[in-house]
């Protein structure tokens, strides 16, 4: 049976390092098994795999030999089930779901605007020193620094956002931090299906608003007449 209620503690931290970027290295199979058995059912086939069930959607996990799990190919399947198994709730009165991406140069948040306020997705950008291209062409730069490869970034945030409903983005506006323009450009290339959802994007000064603020501002704005959508 599902569990309603967020994730916490160690299951949190689990959760957190399946969809971490770059891949975590000690992703414990001990850990993953924990999880799995707090937010879904999880059953023993007798030939030693587990079969876990979520809210329709079936996972069969063959265990690691080693404790970790550090195979790419097998956290992508974590991953993948996590997001298809997610439970959405309707919006008040059967409407449908509506989801905040806030986004900057430093990590990208998604919250399920009607839900229970807690970060669903959190996605940071790979490090400098092992995924940052070196650009070529000074418009590349923007206060000395190399941007991101947007597939190393933009990607993850695209695979997180294609649960159903509609989305609403936030993001600085300025310099470094004006990914929420090179995100939405890039979408509209690479993942039209997510572009297509995107309702707003609004520039604001989310290092001084609090995360039931940045919720408040987006109830506000997705209550309301919706600004220009993006072309």
């Amino acid at each position: 049976m599902t569990n309603a209620s967020p994730l916490s503690g160690s299951h949190l931290r689990t959760y957190t390092m399946i969809f971490q970027h770059p891949q975590a290295r000690n992703l414990g199979w001990h850990e993953v098994h924990a999880l799995f058995r707090q937010i879904g059912r999880v059953d023993e086939e007798p030939n030693g795999n587990l079969k876990v069930t979520r809210n329709g959607q079936v996972l069969v996990l063959h265990p690691p030999r080693k404790k970790d799990i550090d195979e790419a190919d097998d956290v992508l399947a974590l991953r993948s089930f996590l997001e298809r198994s997610e439970p959405v709730a309707a919006a008040p009165g059967g409407a449908v779901a509506r989801w905040l991406l806030v986004i900057d140069h430093r990590e990208a948040r998604i919250f399920h605007v009607d839900g229970g306020g807690s970060v669903t997705f959190r996605i940071r950008p790979p490090g400098a020193g092992e995924f940052f291209r070196h650009a070529a062409r000074s418009d590349q730069f923007s206060r000395g620094k190399e941007k991101p490869d947007p597939d190393s970034y933009f990607g993850p945030v695209a695979e997180a956002l294609r649960l159903r409903g509609e989305i609403l983005v936030f993001g600085t506006g300025t310099g470094m931090s004006d990914e929420m323009g090179r995100f939405v450009a890039w979408a509209k290339e690479h993942d039209p299906g997510v572009a297509a959802r995107i309702v707003a994007t609004v520039v604001v000064d989310e290092h001084h608003l609090s995360q039931g603020q940045l919720l408040a501002k987006a109830r506000e704005i997705l209550a309301g007449p919706r600004p220009v959508r993006m072309a």
